[in-house]
């Protein structure tokens, strides 16, 4: 049984290891690691307890390009996506007076979690995730309405995880799954 480290901050999750496992995956396939050590290191990077286990597992791939951040924003009106939209590894959304309605169920998500800051003042929001995603709603602040969110059952893993974070002022923000 691995022994605890002493800071509890350096512990890893489940999402830590998954993310290590895919960019060593990613690695194999650019032809930086040879089949035997990727499977080597994502048994160790799935054995991991501490950062330090994952960044050892890691080491001497090349840096990890930062992820793009897009901002969208309207002062007063609307915000709506839909449709086969790419969406960035950082959203921001801002808007003071309006409705916004972001739709991911056929958007291109290419990164295993997308963050989407919010500043929503007034009015209506809605966020549609696709069906296997997994929803994160730690990082959001509220003033008035709890956010409506149902968790869906039986989801199969190896959906993105959607974190949801920033503040909701006057307005309500719906979060749901989509049907298809």
């Amino acid at each position: 049984m691995p022994q605890l480290p002493e800071d509890p901050s350096q512990l890893v999750g489940d999402d830590d290891r998954d993310s290590a496992a895919r960019r060593l995956q990613q690695a194999y396939a650019e032809g930086y690691l040879s089949h035997e050590q990727m499977d080597e290191r994502v048994g160790r990077v799935l054995a991991a307890a501490t950062q330090g286990e994952i960044r050892s597992a890691l080491a001497s791939l090349p840096a990890e390009q930062a992820g793009d951040t897009a901002t969208i924003s309207a002062p007063a009106g609307r915000i709506r996506r839909r449709g086969a939209w790419r969406v960035p590894r950082t959203l921001k959304v801002v808007t003071g007076f309006g409705r916004m309605n972001l739709d991911l169920s056929r958007a291109v998500i290419e990164t295993p979690v997308v963050d989407i800051e919010v500043q929503l003042g007034t009015g209506r929001s809605r966020i549609t995730v696709p069906r296997d995603a997994t929803v994160d709603l730690e990082g959001l602040s509220v003033g008035w309405k709890e956010p409506r969110y149902k968790p869906r059952r039986g989801a199969r893993p190896g959906g993105p995880t959607i974190r949801i974070s920033g503040v909701v002022g006057f307005g309500r923000l719906t979060i749901r799954h989509a049907r298809r």
